[in-house]
């Protein structure tokens, strides 16, 4: 990985050999990221990097708080190699999950390693929590930070995950009037002055698929589909290793999507109170459809997840719910596949889990035959908040770019 003589950095400037050290030590510090702790002469391996030059890499890198040693490794001929890791105070970050009836933030280090978390009630309902987004976003992040032993100056970055998607060219959240408090065109700006961090506001769902491509079923796959299926409905397109945002950030908005007995969503993204803006195929696949679909069988019970659990156990009316339910969800995936044709598609949310592989099962059974593409089919198999998860990679991801740049050591 070693930049070759002569090598240009981007844009055609010739190299330096102060662009050639901050690209070699990039180098280093990603793959101290990605393996964990490495010896001087495997960096070297990996890097291409002669061992003068990998131990002058890691000293600079050491001196300026980046790496630190970790012990040796032991159990072979010679002498005992020092290990090297990358420093995790070298920065932290936070990440936010923001739904209707809270927001939960964790605080993470420079590897990833999450440090602290904590949950703040706030129904979106109460309309005496309108006017105190900022405040409440800080007292969860306050939360996190305690739980890590860490203050506010210690952040570097915040990713927040939202429902709905920020409309790039306004800067106002879309697609969530159920949110009421999160609707200021300065949203951003008003946080990251709350919070004195950058801020990246994300779709929920995009995050969670964030969370699939990296840790999840979709690791091995350039072009999947999520489809999140819970209290709202919405899906993530991964097109090429990349996510697929649309011109307003509302791409994979498909709980809005018209399908045959749902009535038609009206009014454009923002004018509903409802966040399935009172049709669409969240009508149809939605907790609360899901709930209202089971007592029409005999089966009564107050969430998605125990409606679920109820029909898996109980022969006839049970099977008659998650026949149906999979009927709806391979309506919309058709919807979804014969426009992206994705190879992968991965049901996630609360529906979609408590149906376990039984459901998907039968939404495969249900597109066997169709004149269409035939995807794999896979339940989210995460542990933990997908959502959460996603914004803790996003924000890492973004707080390495500046971090692991040491050319600002030599500004």
């Amino acid at each position: 990985m070693a930049a070759p003589p002569g090598s240009s950095t981007q844009g055609g400037t010739p190299g330096t050999p102060r662009v050639l050290r901050a690209m070699n030590d990039r180098a280093a510090l990603e793959l101290l990221a990605a393996h964990g702790p490495l010896t001087r002469t495997r960096l070297g391996e990996l890097t291409g990097l002669s061992k003068p030059t990998a131990s002058q890499l890691l000293t600079r890198l050491e001196s300026v708080g980046l790496v630190r040693t970790t012990g040796n490794v032991t159990g072979r001929p010679g002498p005992n190699a020092q290990l090297y890791e990358i420093d995790p105070v070298a920065a932290h970050v936070a990440a936010l999950a923001v739904d209707q009836e809270g927001i939960t933030a964790a605080v993470a280090d420079i590897t990833g390693q999450v440090a602290g978390e904590h949950r703040v009630t706030a129904p979106a309902t109460d309309e005496s929590l309108t006017n105190r987004t900022g405040e409440l976003v800080a007292e969860a992040v306050d939360g996190a930070l305690a739980a890590a032993g860490l203050g506010r100056d210690d952040l570097h970055s915040t990713v927040i995950g939202t429902p709905g998607a920020l409309d790039p060219r306004t800067g106002k959240l879309r697609y969530a009037p159920h949110l009421p408090g999160w609707q200021s065109r300065t949203l951003r700006d008003e946080l990251a002055e709350v919070l004195h961090t950058p801020i990246v506001i994300e779709n929920d769902v995009n995050l969670a698929a964030i969370a699939e491509q990296h840790h999840g079923t979709a690791q091995d796959f350039d072009d999947f589909a999520l489809v999140w299926a819970d209290e709202g409905v919405g899906a993530a397109i991964v097109l090429g290793g990349t996510l697929l945002r649309g011109a307003t950030g509302g791409a994979g908005e498909i709980g809005y999507m018209p399908l045959p007995g749902a009535p038609l969503a009206r009014g454009g993204p923002d004018a509903a109170a409802r966040p399935d803006g009172g049709g669409g195929f969240q009508m149809l696949v939605g907790s609360p459809a899901v709930v209202e679909l089971a007592r029409d069988h005999g089966i009564d019970a107050p969430t998605a997840t125990e409606v679920l659990a109820a029909a898996l156990r109980t022969p006839g009316a049970g099977d008659e719910v998650l026949t149906e339910l999979a009927r709806r969800l391979a309506t919309g995936l058709a919807s979804v596949v014969a426009v992206v044709d994705p190879e992968l598609v991965v049901l996630s949310g609360e529906v979609a889990q408590a149906g376990g592989d039984r459901l998907r099962q039968l939404v495969e059974a249900e597109m066997t035959g169709l004149a269409l593409p035939r995807p794999q089919l896979r339940i989210s198999e995460l542990e933990g908040d997908p959502i959460l998860i996603g914004a803790l990679r996003t924000a890492v991801a973004d707080a390495r770019q500046t971090v692991f740049d040491t050319a600002r050591f030599d500004a």
